[in-house]
């Protein structure tokens, strides 16, 4: 037996009737052909590898795991955050391929696949295979077991009732489903590493599945990375001290909800503010006599990327126009000329950055934002 799903409250349902207007505010955003969409979209799934990795110690900038998805070399990341953030990215490039899938099924496979793709750059993890003992969490601090997992021997079974569940339940709202698949995953704990990141891109999977937007817009990963310690606590209060899925699971739906109207919410205010900076930028182009496709690079360093010569190049790839590695080196050249980025560093090491106009046009949009108000997402109005 695995954590059965609580009945729906009418708190939550009205909590669902809320986040999925903002899924399609979202939804109607992105379906627009602007450039400024494929921007955020970079930038969000970037933020979502660097969020679930930080949860497990792996740390890069928002660059490298940007440099990541593009196919580039790291510029900071240590050997070791690399592997984990470039086996996060194989497998969240697999997710996205299943998300289109019009013959897929859940399937222990397409899980232990995941993992496979996942932790490929460290044998410790027994690729794509069920632990085969015990498995225990414990606190760093005091070396003291907070969880322990279900037997091995169960692995097999509970996996199996995990992916029919997900196959069967049509019923259940995508946003509940998602939630619960990873409170299972990561409280069955079936592989010897790698749960709690697999756990994740579970529950991304199953709301790329949903197809109502693309997983840089739906996942809640990125949330999870800033609010690490909520997360934790959460699974440990739902989950206990030891496998016992009896328990209540509505806490945790609570949280994922809170969390995907923080994120929905999040997501929508950043298009909103990219259309502005995008609009601003395009006079600035006209007025310094600057190519267009030049906005990307602008864009990036706007919103405070550091800017290269190959993620540039990437950015633009990525929007169907490829440039040379001279002729990227001479837009930024221009940019540089134009009093509008910075330089820094050299040869490979050489990267740019907003200079004050750019930085004018940023400081004056992030005026007029206003906080998220997740209080009101569980307020029930007559």
């Amino acid at each position: 037996m695995i954590f059965q799903t609580p009945p729906m409250s009418f708190e939550q349902a009205a909590a669902l009737e809320r986040i999925d207007e903002l899924r399609r505010q979202l939804r109607f955003r992105v379906a627009q052909p602007r450039r400024w969409v494929g921007q955020v979209r970079r930038v969000l799934g970037a933020r979502a590898i660097q969020g679930s990795n930080s949860i497990e110690g792996y740390q890069v900038s928002v660059e490298d795991a940007m440099a990541a998805i593009g196919g580039e070399q790291p510029t900071d990341a240590g050997a070791e955050d690399w592997n984990a953030v470039s086996g996060y990215r194989r497998a969240m490039t697999y997710v996205l391929q299943l998300a289109k899938d019009e013959h897929f099924q859940y399937s222990p496979q397409i899980i232990r696949s995941l993992h496979f793709m996942m932790t490929e750059y460290t044998l410790d993890a027994s690729l794509g295979l069920w632990r085969p003992g015990p498995i225990w969490i414990r606190n760093d601090a005091t070396g003291d077991v907070v969880y322990e997992g279900p037997p091995s021997e169960e692995v097999p079974t509970l996996i199996d009732e995990l992916t029919d569940d997900l196959s069967a339940d049509n019923e259940t709202p995508v946003l509940v489903r998602a939630a619960m698949a990873h409170l299972n995953l990561v409280m069955v704990r079936p592989f010897s590493d790698g749960n709690g990141r697999m756990s994740r891109c579970l529950q991304t999977l199953v709301l790329a599945r949903d197809q109502i937007l693309a997983p840089q817009f739906s996942s809640i990963e990125e949330y999870l990375g800033r609010n690490t310690q909520s997360y934790y606590n959460v699974l440990q209060h739902v989950g206990g001290e030891i496998w016992h899925p009896r328990g209540d699971a509505t806490p945790w739906i609570r949280f994922c909800l809170e969390a995907h109207f923080i994120q929905a919410s999040s997501v929508l205010r950043r298009l909103k503010e990219s259309e502005e900076i995008w609009i601003r930028l395009e006079a600035v182009c006209e007025d310094k006599g600057l190519l267009p496709r030049m906005l990307s690079a602008l864009f990036d360093a706007t919103i405070g990327m550091r800017v290269r010569n190959a993620s540039y190049r990437t950015a633009l790839k990525m929007s169907q126009e490829e440039i040379s590695n001279q002729a990227a080196t001479d837009d930024l050249r221009a940019i540089v000329q134009a009093g509008l980025l910075q330089r820094f560093g050299a040869r490979r090491g050489t990267f740019y950055q907003a200079a004050d106009p750019l930085k004018a046009i940023w400081d004056e949009i992030r005026k007029s934002r206003r906080p998220i108000n997740a209080s009101a997402l569980f307020a029930i109005t007559d």
